[in-house]
Formats: structure tokens, sequence, C-alpha cells
């Protein structure tokens, strides 16, 4: 009885035994299907990373958050780190996620979250912060500039990372040939970024706004720029503009110096053939203006205005010459010559029409009579011309002439 019931004792030990080995070996199975889920992640920095760890398949097995540095941040729901800018924002069995606020570039790595089961199992998600390039700055420009000088503008903006990218625009078109400099920081993380750009200067470039843009994907799309208004200095241009284009003697005349340039030329000189203006009194200077009240043949020949600033002097002649009123009235009314000439011929080529025309009615007329009196050319006297002209109407009468 005593080796029975030892036997019994031994058979359920071994049962025991074989379905403890079973159900560890169940629990086993179960935990080699969970595996947490993580995604990298990108923020701008002095913004806030959301890091968030997922489990489809846990049986109550705790999640935790570490740093690169490998310290605990989140253990389930509680907090690890005393760090103000980590929060938790969800904890279950199937979740873990936590913000940081007001990240900074040494926050950048790789951060883990660690499932614990037997062995525990880890994913890795890396954390990427962007240095938010400063506003540039366009350095080289020293006003004013003078026409046909080289300009050097150079545009820097630091604190960039990854190294931000330059553009140069002139009245909004793009500038390609230009210098580009990149530069670590003193912290090996951010990067300095300069271009430079180098061009000759001519007046139509005076207040024209030359603009540096600094493009990077920590600026939405939003990029930040510099700009520049050119100030540039150049001679005068003149040109002269009379009132009529035919000046006529007794009439006034007004002939405007058109001058431009930087600085401003004022005011202009009037000079006549190499001289000053011969008669003051009728030639008045007013501003850019020479009114020469009532024009006369002597006020024939050349008329200069100079223009000076303060880079140079520039000058244009107009040659004034003073027509009759009369000729131009001659030269501008119709031409009765012409005119004339023109009704004589039509006049005779209506007289020929008409006289060719009598003369080929007329010759069929004589042609028609002759025939009728044929009989009486060969008559010897009067009277048988009569005879012989009745007959030849008798005949004629026989006729059917048509007439078209």
């Amino acid at each position: 009885m005593i080796w029975k019931r030892s036997a019994v004792l031994r058979f359920y030990s071994v049962c025991g035994l074989l379905l403890q080995a079973a159900a560890s070996k169940n629990k086993v199975k179960g935990s080699q299907g969970q595996f947490p889920l993580t995604q990298n992640v990108t923020v701008v920095e002095g913004g806030t990373a959301i890091l968030t760890c997922r489990v489809d398949q846990n049986d109550n097995t705790s999640l935790q958050w570490s740093n690169p540095a490998q310290q605990t941040l989140y253990f389930d729901d509680k907090k690890a780190l005393r760090d103000n800018r980590i929060e938790l924002v969800r904890a279950s069995w199937h979740e873990l996620s936590i913000s940081v606020s007001d990240v900074s570039l040494s926050d950048e790595g790789q951060y883990t979250c660690s499932l614990f089961t037997m062995p525990v199992k880890t994913s890795k998600a890396y954390l990427t912060v962007l240095g938010v390039p400063e506003k540039p700055q366009i350095s080289g420009f020293s006003s004013p500039v003078m026409e046909g000088d080289l300009m050097q503008l150079t545009c820097k903006t630091s604190g960039s990372k990854p190294a931000a990218d330059i553009r140069w625009f002139k009245n909004d078109k793009e500038i390609k040939d230009v210098k580009y400099l990149k530069e670590e920081d003193a912290n090996r993380k951010t990067f300095t970024v300069s271009s430079t750009l180098d061009f000759r200067v001519d007046r139509s470039d005076d207040g024209v706004a030359v603009i540096c843009r600094v493009d990077h994907e920590s600026l939405n799309a939003t990029p930040q720029v510099a700009m520049q208004v050119l100030e540039i200095h150049y001679t005068p241009s003149v040109k002269i503009i009379p009132s009529t284009p035919f000046p006529q003697e007794g009439q006034p005349l007004i002939l405007t110096c058109e001058s431009k340039g930087k600085p401003l030329p004022e005011p202009v000189l009037w000079t006549k053939d190499g001289g000053e203006l011969p008669d003051p009194e009728r030639m008045v200077v007013s501003g850019r203006e020479l009114n020469i009240l009532f024009l006369n043949k002597t006020d024939n020949g050349t008329y200069r205005c100079e223009a000076t600033n303060t880079i140079g002097q520039s000058s244009a002649e107009y040659v004034l010459i003073v027509h009759d009123p009369n000729a131009l009235a001659g030269q501008t009314g119709p031409d009765h010559a012409l005119i004339g000439g023109i009704v004589a011929v039509v006049v005779f080529v209506t007289l020929c029409s008409i006289f060719l025309l009598g003369r080929y009615l007329a010759r069929h007329k004589g042609t028609y009579l002759t025939n009728e009196a044929k009989g009486a050319e060969d008559a010897p006297d009067a009277d048988t011309a009569i005879i012989n002209a009745e007959g030849s109407q008798v005949h004629a009468e026989e006729k059917k002439e048509y007439f078209i």
C-alpha cells in the first residue's frame, strides 16, 4: 500500500512539472509576439518633440523611455528624470508617449523604448533638431557708388543646421554667378554660411533693390531676406527739346534742356554759337528753358545746353533754322500746278476720244452713201445718172441693213 501511494504521488509530481513547463513555454511564446514600435522625429530648435512607443500585443508588460545618455525618462506613467520640459502624453499597456518642449540642439540623439519581456526588447527613435538660421546681413555697400565701379556685396547668416542656402535677386531676377562659403560653428553642430556677389554698376542700377534670401527647411517655406537699395552717382545726360518742329519768323520758341544725373544738375548753361546769348531781352532763360519771344533770321545758329554735377559735365546742341511763314505756307498748301496739269491731261484725252469717235462714225456713213450712188458714177449725163440712181435705190430697197 505504501509503495502504491508513493507511486501515485510521483505521478502527480511529474504531471505538475510538465504542466508548469508547458505554461512557462506558452508565456515565452506569447512574449515573442510583443515588439515595441517607434518612429524618428524631426523638430525645429525651440519646438516640442513627441516620442511615441506602441505595442500591438502586450500582456501587462511595462514600457520605458530613456534618453541618449541612457537615463530613464518615464517608466510606464512614472517620471524618472527631473526635467520640467519632459511631460507624459499617454500611458497604457499598448502605448507610452512623452513630450519634450523647448528642444535644444543638445537634445538631439537616439532615444530608446524598452519593453520588459524576457528578454527585454527595445526600439530606437532618432530625434533630429534643426538649427534655425539667423536673419541674414548684407555688408560691403558704401553709399554712394560711382557709375562703372565694381561692387562686392556679401550676405551672411549663422546658426543653421543643416547649412542654409543663400540666393541673390536683383530686380526680382535671380543672379546665379555668386560665391558660396560654409563654415562650422564653434559648437560643432551648426553652420555659418556666406555668399558674395560681384558686379559692375551703371546708372540703371540706381534705386534698385538687391535682395539676399536664405532658404532652410526649418523656416516652413517662409525664407528670411535682407535688402540693400543701391545709390549710384553718374554724370548728366542732356537732350534739347524744341516747342515746335518748324520755327517760324515772328513766332515764339521754347527750347527745353532735359538733363538727368545724380546728383541732379542745377542750373544749366545756355550758349549760342560758342558764346553768350546775343539778345538777353528777347532770349530769356528760365530754369532749364530758353524762351525766344519772337524769332527772326538773325536767330539762326547752334544753341548749346550744358549740365554739370559733382561727377562730371555733359552737353547737347540744337541747330535753329528760322523759316519764312509765307514759304512754309506755299510748301504746305495744295500744288495748283500739279492739279492744273492733271486737269489738262484729262481734257486732252477726252477731246481726243470725241474726235476719234466722230471720225469713225463719219467714215462709216460716207461708205454707205457711196454704195447707194455707185450706179450714177458712170452716167454720161444728169438724166441718166438720176435713172441709174433710182434703179440703185430700187435694188437698195431689196437689201437688208443692220446697224449695231
